[in-house]
């Protein structure tokens, strides 16, 4: 059988500079970036500032004796929501309750030269009734926008239960997946039952936001619309029809610019700090470890570019506790691969080969790894569920880079070290700082 451990340590060399070359300088040009890099993170309003705005309810005529302050909590939930789903985790939302308005802070929107923040707590504060009704064949030819909401309403926001996204194997592009409440499923199978062929307009208010065609009769709580949709166009769609409706529109009084609250240069020695720690990491597990150090050196490369990858093309807005979180979860992947180490150091030390050492090291440790692991992401879901603003963005990062640093650790470390021994000078115990007769090197 032909030995291909020398074309698995290449390729995953090769993996783990793609990776490090995605998360620095992402792919494609600016104005369209395919994968964007570390300079588009979004970041949070300690680093770089934000709006503060005052909202107070619009409530048209005819709806005194409304519960404001129950209205106000309500739209207070849906609107965290809203951002939530945004990335937007280190936001302040509160309900002055005396007054009957809502203070509400946000940090700028990730390229802030084009970000118009009236219209985005507009938005943010319109009611949304969203509903599902009959339009003409010739009014589904128009501009979503112009599209009038003028036909029969098949079904409300009460009658939908959620709205996800899914990429279509067969096309390649994403479907926007929605399920009905029980009390949506005889109305809509009628509706779709009756339209096989023409379309149904999915509103907010009067504003059409899709307006796809009827394939098929519908009769069940599940089904989805398909179309060429980009993931962000297919989740911007979910977004909208899953927050749907606030109780009572929102509308701005007082909008004002808020100065970082660290700013930049707080940013600035946060990375230089993270850049320290990774190399004094680096530098601790090559000395004291030797080959598997540099191999876990390069795993924890792999582990740092996943990170970035990952906040820079979600959106998630990253604070100065969510950076913490991030060089937490590097100390987290050394812990495991700590752990690997010193079980292949027992095995060799018990006089077995390179091979069979790394095998029985990472099946011995992963129990340990396992353990370990569960409890932090335990403790970071925690933190995301309880905990509000920076404290959510720390729970992300920490959850997120714990996750990626047991993958990291136990796949491309693992891969690493099993495929290094095709090479001969890595067949040397001493490389592993153990003695041919079993003692430290």
């Amino acid at each position: 059988m032909k030995d291909n451990r020398a074309f698995k340590f290449f390729a995953m060399l090769v993996i783990i500079a793609l990776l490090c070359c995605l998360a620095f300088f992402g792919l494609g040009p600016e104005n369209a970036r395919i994968i964007k890099g570390a300079n588009e993170i979004r970041t949070g309003i300690d680093i770089r500032g934000g709006i503060s705005a005052i909202m107070v309810p619009d409530y048209p005529e005819g709806t005194q004796g409304r519960n404001v302050a129950e209205d106000l909590a309500s739209a207070r939930s849906i609107m965290e929501l809203r951002l939530d789903a945004q990335g937007i985790f280190d936001k302040s939302i509160n309900v002055d309750a005396t007054n009957n308005r809502i203070i509400i802070d946000i940090p700028w929107a990730q390229n802030e030269t084009e970000f118009d923040p009236r219209k985005a707590l507009n938005e943010l504060g319109s009611t949304g009734r969203l509903t599902f009704r009959e339009v003409s064949d010739a009014d589904a030819m128009l501009p979503l926008d112009q599209i009038p909401a003028t036909g029969n309403i098949i079904l409300d926001g009460e009658d939908m239960k959620t709205a996800s996204q899914s990429q279509n194997p067969e096309t390649g592009y994403y479907n926007v997946d929605l399920e009905l409440k029980e009390s949506g499923i005889e109305k809509f199978a009628e509706a779709t039952g009756r339209l096989v062929g023409h379309y149904i307009g999915i509103f907010i208010d009067d504003k059409c936001i899709s307006c796809p065609r009827v394939n098929s009769r519908i009769n069940t709580t599940k089904f989805y619309i398909e179309g060429s949709f980009t993931l962000e166009e297919a989740k911007a769609l979910a977004d909208k029809i899953r927050f749907g409706a606030l109780p009572v529109a929102l509308r701005p009084v007082s909008v004002d610019a808020i100065s970082a609250q660290l700013g930049q240069g707080a940013l600035d020695i946060a990375i230089k700090a993270g850049i320290v720690a990774f190399v004094l990491i680096c530098l601790y597990m090559i000395v004291y470890y030797r080959l598997p150090g540099v191999l876990a050196s390069l795993a924890l490369s792999a582990l740092v570019a996943l990170q970035i990858l990952f906040l820079a093309n979600t959106g998630v807005s990253i604070t100065l506790p969510g950076i913490g979180g991030i060089i937490l979860s590097m100390g987290m992947g050394v812990d495991a691969n700590v752990i690997i180490f010193e079980r292949i150091k027992e095995e060799l030390r018990s006089g077995k080969t390179i091979r069979a050492s790394v095998e029985a090291g990472f099946k011995r440790a992963f129990v340990a790894i396992m353990d370990s692991n569960v409890t932090t992401i335990i403790v970071a879901v925690v933190l995301y569920i309880l905990g509000t603003g920076p404290v959510k963005g720390f729970g992300v990062t920490l959850g997120l880079g714990v996750l990626l640093s047991f993958i990291t650790a136990v796949f491309f470390t693992k891969t690493l070290l099993k495929s290094v021994s095709a090479f001969g000078f890595a067949r040397n115990r001493k490389f592993y700082g153990v003695r041919e007769g079993g003692a430290e090197a």
